[in-house]
């Protein structure tokens, strides 16, 4: 193949469902979701904006923030003729992924030269690679997290029959083969270039989303994933263990931000590295923030662990800018949060929340139901404490799910070993049903989250909302949220025992 007759789609197909539009793209836990929202996925947006810089023709083809039919999505891609087309999947969509290869492989031999080829990225592949070879015409199974510089990798290996990295598998003669274990420290991040966000059609993904009080916004991510990255939950351990952790440089990372103000006029960026680099980084970022005057023209947001920084920093996260952070609660039993690693103590949340509140920011609490150890008890505490954050002010916005053991996670092993698996069907992996036995119905999982939901909504709280109010600004903004969050009970609705 030449550079200049190869053409590459990063496509997300449209995937139906009663349940709601799928929470697919960059995403640690795939939901199906009535709200609307959509995220912006930003290393398949490295991954097309560093084809496009070495001269390849690139398509941006996600059909579910257009909000496009299948047959919609099917005539334009057998219009385009892609020769290769990169889908990042999830374990609940897995095998439907398997039938849309499996079509378009078939479409494409009745269409005159045109040499098709299909890959396969995300978390589930990671963990079992072979699985979508022995269930599907896919091509290329790619590991690992980094799937910008593995495409790459791929593109050139196709083109100038480049050796391939560690971490492909493909198919040799009917024989599943691959090239070694993925590794991801040897890629330099500060090598790629500024997302191309025309390329990837950013305002596709500029509105609809909770995580944005000031519109247009954005996602981006500093480093990759997390520093800590050992939480046995959490579906990105599989493709971004911990000691990968990488970070752009604060000078790209800064210069991306330039981009989005000067160039897109963004007025709020999520950045979802798994936590935000912390230590020296985090300091000079903030004083480039100052420094830049970027401070004032934009709000920052992150995700963040309790404890991990003391009222000086979070002080000087508020004068650069920062206003929303989100940290993972999880559970308020310390035994819970020992046997998931993470890594913290239940004091911490409080502690954290009050310093966060103190320089500006605005919280949000993510927390999960259905631990196997777990009593009703245990998940009332918790449902409790996040209550009294609440109230007390600590806390501005929550979302909580019932955890999902995603293959290749130690949570994962640790329920195969224990035999605590209910089912390894992977539809229903999508956090609408309980998976994993436990001293807590599914019917009680379901109704402890919705009525965590509506629990928090206290007229305390509201109060403080309108008291918040300084602009018309903040009137759309809390208006959106009301209308999220009533599509969000959606998606749990109350079961009856």
């Amino acid at each position: 193949m030449k550079t200049n007759k190869i053409s590459i789609s990063i496509s997300y197909p449209p995937l139906i469902s009663k349940k709601g539009i799928p929470f697919l793209a960059q995403n640690r836990q795939f939901q199906w979701t009535n709200t609307g929202n959509v995220i912006y996925p930003v290393i398949p947006a490295y991954a097309a904006s560093a084809l496009k810089q070495k001269g390849y023709k690139v398509f941006w083809d996600d059909a579910i923030a257009e909000k496009i039919s299948y047959e919609q999505w099917l005539k334009r891609i057998l219009k385009r003729k892609p020769n290769l087309v990169v889908m990042e999947s999830k374990t609940p969509v897995i095998k439907t992924h398997w039938q849309i290869i499996e079509q378009l492989k078939q479409e494409s031999l009745k269409i005159k030269n045109w040499k098709l080829k299909i890959v396969l990225i995300g978390d589930h592949v990671t963990a079992l690679p072979e699985e979508s070879l022995n269930n599907s015409p896919v091509d290329y199974v790619i590991t690992g997290g980094d799937f910008d510089f593995m495409l790459l990798n791929l593109v050139d290996h196709l083109v100038n029959k480049t050796k391939l990295e560690p971490g492909f598998w493909f198919r040799e003669k009917k024989v599943n083969k691959n090239t070694g274990a993925f590794a991801l420290k040897h890629h330099n991040l500060d090598s790629l270039p500024i997302i191309d966000r025309d390329l990837t059609k950013w305002k596709l993904y500029a509105y609809n989303n909770t995580n944005y009080k000031f519109v247009p916004g954005t996602y981006m991510m500093s480093g990759r994933d997390c520093w800590w990255g050992k939480c046995t939950f959490c579906s990105w351990t599989t493709t971004h263990p911990g000691t990968t952790f990488r970070a752009f440089s604060v000078k790209h990372t800064l210069d991306e931000i330039g981009n989005l103000i000067e160039k897109y006029h963004i007025k709020e960026i999520f950045d979802d590295a798994g936590t935000f680099p912390i230590g020296p980084w985090l300091k000079e970022f903030c004083e480039g923030m100052i420094e830049r005057g970027y401070n004032k023209k934009i709000k920052f947001g992150c995700n963040m662990r309790f404890a991990a920084l003391n009222q000086e920093q979070y002080d000087l996260m508020g004068k650069a800018g920062f206003r929303f952070i989100l940290y993972g609660l999880e559970s308020s039993n310390q035994e819970t949060l020992d046997k998931i690693k993470k890594n913290t103590k239940v004091k911490d949340s409080r502690s954290t929340l009050i310093m966060a509140k103190k320089a500006g920011l605005e919280p949000h609490l993510t927390i999960m139901i259905g631990y196997p150890w777990e009593t009703k008890e245990d998940a009332t505490r918790t449902l409790n404490e996040a209550r009294e954050l609440f109230k007390d002010g600590l806390a501005d916005s929550m979302q909580a799910t019932i955890i999902i053991p995603y293959p290749g996670t130690p949570l994962f092993k640790e329920c195969q070993k224990e035999n605590l698996l209910l089912t390894e069907n992977w539809d229903d992996y999508d956090m609408r049903q309980q998976i994993i036995k436990s001293k807590i119905s599914g019917v009680d999982q379901v109704n402890l989250v919705q009525g965590l939901f509506k629990g928090v909504i206290t007229p305390k709280f509201l109060i403080r909302k309108i008291v918040s109010i300084r602009s018309f600004k903040d009137i759309k903004f809390l208006s959106r949220y009301a209308v999220k969050y009533i599509q969000k009970l959606q998606d749990f609705p109350i079961k009856n025992g």
